[in-house]
């Protein structure tokens, strides 16, 4: 880079949605919104699954560590995400935006490992009945949840080390909505194929993992359901499995395409589309994917109310 004049970037200024200054206080109460849906949806499940006497089973476990989850996971995004709409100074010091990137990785990817978990669990609740008190003792759940939620940090923590280490110089736009990989990697100046590599290998090593473990957990687990005597248990039983899928896909679905296609195909306008699903709309249909369809649930959350 000798002969030429480059500014380092000490800061970044996240565009968001400011492309569209007429909608912007529409949009901050849509988004407004969406935030409390999942602060307290999500909070409700917490205290249904820790206070309710019927919910202390490892499914209800695991789903209190994951609406708690969803919870930090939006609220690494949303808080700089709305305080944008209505300031005028949307720069984020290259610190804050490394800290953000940190733990929006580590917390992804801990979502990852919990979404498959739950996964195995209801594979040995339906395919090892017999065996499920057995397997999936207090112990053993405590350690899955304490795996997916470590397991994460030193991998992530060196790859968001690797990508703040590139050199950025020139614009610091950010055109996005938080600082994340992709359009991190569109402003660093030299060579990114070592860092574009390593994303690629985290993203194999905890998505793709992950998705093959769930995957093959409702494989067994439509297996053992299609051989069940009742129409309507078979009913039942799918139809709580089509709603996770449905999950599952929006979730890994628009972190595959985000992450593993080319870089040249990259669109920021997609990006950020893509990148609402998997930070807003997700953890805002955990409740009612997960939970609000549960007649015991339901019925917790009745009682709490009550009281």
């Amino acid at each position: 880079m000798s002969g030429e004049n480059y500014t380092i970037v000490m800061e970044f200024i996240l565009l968001g949605f400011s492309v569209i200054p007429k909608l912007q206080g529409f949009i901050f109460a849509v988004f407004l919104i969406m935030y409390m849906n999942i602060l307290v949806g999500n909070g409700l499940i917490i205290a249904v699954t820790k206070t309710d006497a019927a919910l202390q089973t490892p499914m209800y476990f695991f789903l209190g560590n994951f609406s708690f989850l969803e919870i930090c996971y939006t609220s690494v995004i949303f808080p700089k995400l709305l305080t944008n709409f209505w300031s005028h100074n949307k720069n984020i010091s290259f610190l804050a935006c490394a800290i953000q990137l940190g733990f929006f990785l580590v917390l992804g990817s801990t979502e990852c490992l919990l979404v498959a978990v739950m996964s195995y669990d209801h594979y040995v609740a339906i395919c090892k009945p017999l065996n499920y008190p057995l397997i999936m003792n207090h112990k053993f759940c405590v350690q899955l949840v304490v795996v997916s939620w470590i397991s994460g940090i030193p991998v992530q923590t060196t790859l968001t080390y690797l990508v703040s280490s590139l050199p950025f110089c020139g614009s610091n736009k950010l055109n996005h909505v938080l600082c994340d990989i992709p359009p991190l990697l569109k402003l660093a100046c030299g060579d990114t194929s070592t860092t574009e590599l390593s994303v690629y290998i985290v993203a194999v090593l905890f998505g793709m993992i992950s998705f093959l473990l769930i995957l093959w957990s409702y494989i067994k687990i439509i297996t053992v359901i299609l051989k069940l005597p009742s129409a309507t248990s078979r009913y039942k039983a799918f139809s709580t499995c089509f709603s996770h899928l449905i999950l599952v896909s929006l979730f890994y679905g628009s972190i595959a395409i985000m992450y593993l296609r080319p870089k040249a195909s990259h669109s920021e306008e997609i990006d950020k589309v893509l990148s609402l699903f998997y930070t807003i709309l997700t953890p805002m249909f955990n409740p009612m994917i997960y939970s609000l369809r549960n007649k015991d649930v339901i019925t917790a959350l009745r009682k709490l109310l009550l009281k």
